[in-house]
C-alpha cells in the first residue's frame, strides 16, 4: 500500500478562503509541524513530530503523521501509528505509548479532512479499530471509553506556596523525605533511571519498556526530556523521566527500588520536580494519566490534584466493541501474577517484546 499517494489523492474540502489538502509528514517537514504544534492550543507534547521517529526507531511500528494544509499553512495535525499484534489486536491510534492525541487544530474543515483521511487509512490497513486519545470530547457519535483520567494543576513560582497547596498528610510525606536527607540530581543518561523504573514495574507485574526506548526519547527530545534521580547516601532510590512542553512539565515514567516507600522517595521526587520546574518558569504540573480505582489514582489525588476525565474515542471497523487491554481486565490477572514471580533479569529481557505491542 502506498499510503502517501493515496492520502494526497483525497479530494480537498472547500473552505471560505482556500481548499484543504491532507499530507503525510515527510523528512524536512518536522520544523513546520512543530512550529504549528507549539502555538496550537489543542496540541500537547504528544503531538510533536519527534514521536514519529521514536515509535519507528524504538518499536519498529509504522507511523503516519498527517497534517491538513490550506493556503500553504498547516491548519491541523493528527499523529497516528499502526500496531499489528496477534495477542493484542490490530489498531491505528493517536497515539500509542502516549496519553493524549487526536486531531489538534481549531480549523473545522481541516479537522474533518483529517478524520476522513484517518478512517480511510484505517480501512486500507485492515485494522480492528481507530483510536483517538483526546483531552476533550470531539465526536459525540463515536464509541468511547471512560477508564482514564488525567491530573493537571497550576503551580506557583514560590516554593512555599506550592508546598502549602499540597494537602497536609501528603505534605508530611514530602517533608519526611527531606528529613531523610534525600538528594536530587539531573542525569545525563538514562541508566540509573532504567534501574529504578524496571524494578518498580516488575513489582507491579507490568512488562518493562526497553532501554533503547528511553535512550531514543532522550536523544530525540533533548533538553525537553529530563531525568531526575533521587539518591540516599549516594545510592539511587528513585528516578523519573519528565517531558517539558511550553509552560508544562509532565513526569511520565518513574519508579523506585524496594526502599523508596520507607524513605518517602517518590513523594520527595515529585516535590523536587515541581520545585525545579517552578524555578524555570513552568506553571502547569501534569501528573499524567491514571486508571480510576488504582493506587496511582489515589496518590495523585492525595496531592490535591482534581481528576479530569480523558475522552478516548473509537471508530470500530472489524472490532465489535471498544478494546480493553489494561491490567484491570480480569483475563490478565494470571499473567500479572506470573510476571511478578519472574526474575528481574528475565522480565527485562522478555518485557520489551510484549509491551511494544500494547501501545
Amino acid at each position: 500500500m502506498n499510503a502517501t499517494i493515496q492520502l494526497h489523492e483525497l479530494q480537498p474540502a472547500a473552505t471560505q478562503d482556500a481548499p484543504v489538502t491532507v499530507h503525510l509528514l515527510q523528512a524536512g517537514d518536522e520544523r513546520r509541524w512543530d512550529e504549528f504544534v507549539m502555538q496550537c492550543p489543542q496540541a500537547t507534547f504528544f503531538h510533536r513530530a519527534g514521536w514519529k521517529e521514536v515509535i519507528e526507531r524504538a518499536f519498529g511500528h509504522r507511523a503516519y503523521f498527517m497534517y491538513a494544509e490550506a493556503a500553504g499553512r498547516i491548519c491541523a495535525v493528527l499523529p497516528l501509528a499502526h500496531i499489528r499484534s496477534r495477542l493484542f489486536g490490530n489498531s491505528l491510534s493517536s497515539l500509542p505509548f502516549c496519553v493524549y492525541g487526536g486531531v489538534a487544530g481549531d480549523h473545522a474543515p481541516a479537522r474533518a479532512a483529517l478524520d476522513q483521511a484517518a478512517i480511510r487509512l484505517a480501512r486500507e490497513l485492515g485494522v480492528d479499530h481507530l483510536e483517538y486519545r483526546n483531552l476533550e470530547p470531539q465526536h459525540a457519535d463515536w464509541p468511547s471509553k471512560a477508564l482514564y483520567v488525567t491530573f493537571r494543576k497550576e503551580i506557583e513560582a514560590d516554593d512555599e506556596a506550592n508546598m502549602q497547596a499540597i494537602p497536609r498528610k501528603q505534605r508530611a510525606m514530602v517533608r519526611k523525605g527531606i528529613k531523610f536527607g534525600l538528594q536530587s540530581e539531573i542525569d545525563n543518561d538514562t541508566e540509573r533511571f532504567f534501574a529504578a523504573y524496571s524494578a518498580s514495574v516488575h513489582r507491579l507485574g507490568t512488562p518493562v519498556f526497553s532501554r533503547k526506548y528511553f535512550r531514543v526519547l532522550a536523544e530525540v527530545f533533548g533538553q525537553d526530556c529530563e531525568v531526575l534521580t533521587i539518591t540516599k547516601d549516594g545510592q539511587t532510590v528513585s528516578s523519573v523521566m519528565s517531558f517539558y512542553f511550553r509552560d508544562e512539565v509532565l513526569p511520565y515514567y518513574g519508579g523506585g527500588n524496594a526502599s523508596a516507600r520507607d524513605l518517602a522517595a517518590n513523594d520527595f521526587m515529585y516535590w523536587e520536580l515541581m520545585r525545579r520546574a517552578a524555578a524555570r518558569g513552568i506553571r502547569i504540573f501534569d501528573f499524567g494519566r491514571s486508571k480510576q480505582g488504582t493506587g496511582s489514582f489515589d496518590f495523585k489525588k492525595n496531592w490535591g490534584f482534581t481528576p479530569q476525565p480523558l475522552h478516548y474515542e473509537y471508530q470500530l471497523l472489524r472490532a465489535q466493541s471498544v478494546p480493553d487491554t489494561n491490567p484491570l481486565n480480569p483475563k490478565y490477572q494470571l499473567m500479572i501474577k506470573t510476571w511478578k514471580r519472574m526474575p528481574l533479569w528475565a522480565a527485562n529481557l522478555i518485557g520489551p517484546h510484549i509491551v511494544k505491542n500494547l501501545g
